[in-house]
């Protein structure tokens, strides 16, 4: 359960603490860890210590020790020297690694019931009984972040996470699949949804400089009760994917600011395809030439202004004019109207829909 390289560390640590070195080696003889050249040597030795009785004892000039896991032994341990300073140490090595085990333990299990939370794999009955077993508050306000990481298993990018929000105890972070870090934050009373964009911003800001990696950061809403962060993660899922369909240019993504994304993402297929159908006849604005839908898009990031959009395409008002002109021949939309604009707007929404679901059907 707890990784090598903790162990290693935390050898370490003593060692140049106590200036003693340290083996730590499993029950088959195995090294693990250890701040010495010939551990190896050793394992016949630790064979047939873990064969013994014996809790501790003294072999060949180095003092061992057992650690167990709830009665199961789990790992030796050696302390190089015959002294009792050297026993001391030893000893507390074990207590050491011991209490990790528990750590890593609370922690796996804390780990395992906020994904069955997030997924909706527990009654009711067992949220708030796991969560009173695990000494986790279900009463207070909390809100799900995913970040969306560029490449798969980024475990760089999961080590950052969790070290920026570590000393705040009652977040947690995890995984639930190869892709997305999951971040289930305790919010104070006083925090609202700019100190959300904050936290957000202040993730993504982390993991460009330190990770080099581009992410996207989506958020759900704020929830009172721990059944409900479920909710909060699918919120945040759904924004993730609003984004990528509508807002490109964003890398923070709250559920509570999709606008009409929202609506035309929970949209059933079937209705969407009657929908373009009847607006352009069969037709797609996949159809239409470079120049016609730079016209589009830049005439509506321009509020539908004929002069503002002609003047920065470095046309004349009479080219956009008869550019308009033209697409209201094949569409039956004016674009100048309000009523259209608004509707040519939505079919384009709906088509860039419509891809990405056929995309991730393949």
């Amino acid at each position: 359960m707890i990784s090598n390289q903790i162990l290693q560390n935390t050898i370490e640590g003593l060692q140049s603490i106590t200036r003693v070195d340290i083996c730590v080696m499993d029950t088959e003889g195995k090294t693990l860890a250890s701040t010495m050249n010939n551990a190896e040597e050793y394992e016949s030795a630790v064979l047939a210590f873990v064969e013994s009785p014996a809790d501790s004892q003294l072999i060949q000039g180095y003092q061992f020790f057992k650690v167990f896991d709830e009665h199961q032994l789990e790992y030796v341990i050696l302390a190089k020297g015959d002294s009792d300073d050297v026993y001391m140490i030893g000893k507390i090595a074990s207590f050491q690694i011991q209490n990790l085990l528990v750590a890593y333990k609370e922690r796996y299990d804390k780990d395992n019931f906020i994904k069955n939370l997030l997924l909706d794999n527990l009654l009711l009955v067992d949220i708030y009984n796991r969560a009173k077993k695990l000494h986790i508050d279900t009463d207070v306000r909390r809100v799900v972040f995913i970040i969306e990481t560029k490449n798969e298993k980024d475990v760089n990018a999961l080590e950052i996470v969790r070290s920026l929000f570590s000393t705040k105890t009652k977040d947690f972070i995890t995984a639930v699949d190869e892709k997305n870090i999951i971040l289930v934050k305790e919010l104070k009373a006083n925090e609202a949804y700019e100190d959300m964009e904050k936290t957000a911003k202040t993730v993504l800001d982390m993991l460009n400089t330190e990770a080099m990696t581009k992410v996207h950061v989506a958020y759900g809403t704020i929830v009172n009760e721990i059944k409900d962060v479920s909710r909060s993660y699918k919120e945040a899922k759904m924004a993730l994917d609003v984004g990528k369909i509508f807002y490109g240019n964003r890398n923070v993504v709250a559920y509570s600011n999709l606008g009409i994304g929202r609506l035309i993402y929970q949209l059933p297929m079937p209705l969407c395809k009657m929908f373009i159908k009847e607006i352009f006849d069969g037709k797609s604005p996949d159809d239409f030439d470079e120049e016609t839908l730079v016209t589009i898009n830049k005439f509506f990031e321009n509020s539908l202004n004929v002069s503002e959009t002609s003047r920065q395409l470095y046309i004349h008002r009479n080219t956009l004019v008869y550019r308009l002109d033209k697409l209201q021949k094949s569409t039956n939309l004016d674009l100048r109207v309000f009523e259209d604009a608004i509707t040519f707007k939505i079919a384009l929404m709906v088509v860039k829909y419509m891809k990405y679901m056929e995309s991730q059907d393949y």
